[in-house]
């Protein structure tokens, strides 16, 4: 186990410190020159750079197992790596489905085995996926996974009997049901956002109500039990309306947005290019307003990347028949970078507030976004702000490629990213993963890791 030394980083964006790790763990942070480093210590010269704890997605498709073609639980987290996180939560919608202890265990092994992450797994609520029995989640809660957040992902759990009995069920052990709010019956056909724009195109339209009344009737399910709801991809302006006045009731209710509904409009369907057809799709340019100011007072909780490989056939294809979604981990830090800190909404400490500590309490992982203090795991995250580059395929680190940003002017640059002590990205370039593979696993013989 190396030590580390990191000079001259700014944690949260404020002063220079130095930042000592030994092990897995942050033992000293100074002002610069304070500390000195002994013999065999790794020095990591950051002076500029900002240093955030490690950044924790909630919503991430890593697609193993059943889909390796497009991502696996090792490309995956090495993408998590690359874009600054060292938690993620990734969604059920693998064959087999992740509904019953086996499945997430699974899961949750080849997280470790990788190194660069932890890996939690997200248990179906219902058998399959299918909305109509639930699925065994005590016995996921009772695995070595501890899964604590629930969903059906891109599968609305519709019926409102099933929905409130996992939320009744959930509440025993502080469990959460991550809801994909669509109504199914208002979204057939639909291609994209319901308005001029889609019958200017002749695409089938998706209306916001199919978001709005999900959101609506779940938060009055959450309060009648008294249990905990997240909302999925918030993305639509009265959204927010909803979540803010179930906040304001009391309700125990949550709710992300992605980065590119934070950047991207309803405009960029007018290509025709499928890497901008996504679930819940792309939305006004004053959705996008009203969700980044949102975002800003904390009526939306946390950023949630709805990563989502899909080989390269499954979107260069005509619009209709297209995959959705949009591959996220490797650019979100600089997509917040440009729509929350460059345009004043959020300073430094708020983006770790919404892409580290809040996502961990929502996903209850607790050794995840932790402060950056001494004692707590050396999760750490550094980015220089200063730059800025054209988004390529070069910044992707997963199996694919369908990212709606190649060839986009984007700030920032994640340069490290350490998780539990070890680097897993050094400057912009992964680690092997065999090395931090055998990091990780001696750090589990050791009973370093949870």
């Amino acid at each position: 186990m190396s030590t580390i030394l990191i000079r001259g980083a700014r944690p949260y964006g404020e002063a220079p410190q130095d930042i000592l790790i030994e092990r897995d763990r942050i033992t000293q942070i100074a002002d610069p020159g304070v500390i000195t480093a002994t013999e065999g210590t790794e020095i990591i010269e950051a002076e500029g750079l900002i240093a955030l704890p490690g950044l924790v997605d909630v919503h991430v498709h890593l697609r193993e197992p059943g889909f390796e073609s497009s991502e696996t639980v090792l490309s995956g987290s090495r993408a998590a790596a690359k874009g600054g996180f060292t938690t993620v939560f990734a969604m059920p919608n693998t064959r087999p489905v992740q509904d019953s202890a086996g499945v997430v265990e699974t899961v949750w092994a080849l997280g470790r085995e990788a190194g660069y992450a932890d890996v939690h797994p997200i248990g179906a609520v219902t058998v399959g996926q299918a909305g109509e029995q639930l699925a065994e989640l005590g016995s996921m809660a009772d695995s070595r996974a501890a899964v604590r957040m629930f969903s059906d992902d891109g599968l609305c759990i519709f019926d409102p009997l099933i929905m409130r009995r996992a939320l009744e069920y959930v509440k025993a052990f502080d469990g959460v049901i991550a809801q994909h709010a669509q109504d199914p019956q208002l979204t057939r056909g639909a291609q994209m956002n319901e308005g001029a724009l889609s019958a200017e195109l002749g695409l089938g339209g998706w209306p916001e109500v199919a978001e709005t009344s999900i959101i609506a009737r779940d938060a009055l399910l959450a309060e009648q039990v008294d249990s905990r709801v997240h909302v999925c991809h918030l993305s639509t302006a009265t959204a927010v309306d909803v979540v803010r006045w179930a906040k304001a009731r009391g309700i125990k209710i949550t709710a992300e947005v992605t980065p590119h509904h934070l950047l991207l409009t309803e405009e960029k369907v007018r290509g025709f290019d499928a890497r901008f057809k996504v679930n819940p799709p792309l939305r006004t340019e004053e959705d996008v307003v009203k969700l980044r100011e949102a975002l800003a007072d904390g009526t939306i909780d946390v950023i949630g990347t709805d990563h989502a490989p899909h080989p390269m056939d499954s979107k260069q294809t005509e619009w209709d028949h297209a995959a959705m979604g949009m591959v996220g981990l490797e650019s979100a830090l600089r997509i917040v970078h440009a729509t929350m800190v460059n345009t004043g909404l959020l300073d430094w400490r708020g983006v770790a507030r919404v892409m580290s500590e809040a996502p961990a309490q929502i996903g209850s992982a607790t050794d995840a976004g932790r402060p950056l203090q001494v004692g707590e795991l050396a999760n750490i995250v550094l980015y220089d702000e200063t730059v800025s580059s054209v988004f390529s395929e070069a910044d992707l680190a997963g199996k694919s490629v369908n990212s709606p940003y190649l060839g986009l002017e984007l700030p920032g640059s994640v340069e490290y990213t350490i998780f539990r002590g070890t680097p897993t990205l050094r400057a912009g370039t992964p680690a092997p993963a065999e090395e931090v593979a055998r990091a990780s696993r001696t750090r589990i013989a050791e009973g370093e890791h949870e």
